[in-house]
């Protein structure tokens, strides 16, 4: 099972490098990553991004269901992943107290926190219909998916709203 999820990470990693090689544009780059991760990502119910505008996290490019478009820093896994600048992975958000729920479907989460230059940007949420569907492999290519989007996207912070 860990050998396919990893061959399948693999290829996940060479499509985005090749879908990033060309395209430096925020808004595409983050629109197009998050398509990638759904279609790849069988159990997804949501893949995206919350972009960082200096005092809340708000919802960005995504797949998935109506979702919350408002986070504060600290609140719910995508603010308090944001606030602690670390990957947070739950396995069963029914029973982690700082969950918000947006979505009845999903049953497990990850969350990647975005930093350029030492600024955060945003953080990649991916929420599962499976329970306990994300672990220290998921983590480390979903890790390796953002440094690689993060590299090869020109971030204008003024798109987002944060001021310089």
């Amino acid at each position: 099972m860990n050998s396919e999820k990893i061959s399948n990470y693999q290829i996940l990693i060479a499509q985005a490098e090749a879908m990033f090689a060309s395209e430096k544009n925020a808004l595409a780059n983050l629109s197009n990553a998050s398509a990638l991760l759904n279609m790849t990502l069988p159990n997804s119910v949501f893949a995206g991004f919350y972009l960082f505008d200096g005092k809340e996290l708000i919802l960005g490019p995504f797949q998935g269901a109506v979702s919350c478009v408002h986070i504060a820093l600290g609140k719910g896994v995508c603010g308090e992943s944001a606030q602690k600048r670390q990957t947070l992975i739950v396995e069963d958000v029914t029973k982690h107290a700082n969950y918000i729920s947006c979505d009845s479907a999903a049953k497990s989460e990850i969350v990647v926190p975005m930093i350029v230059d030492g600024q955060l940007v945003g953080v990649l949420d991916l929420d599962s219909s499976e329970l306990a569907d994300y672990d220290a492999i998921d983590q480390t290519y979903m890790e390796r998916f953002v440094a690689l989007l993060l590299e090869k996207t020109d971030w204008n912070f003024d798109m987002f709203g944060v001021e310089n």
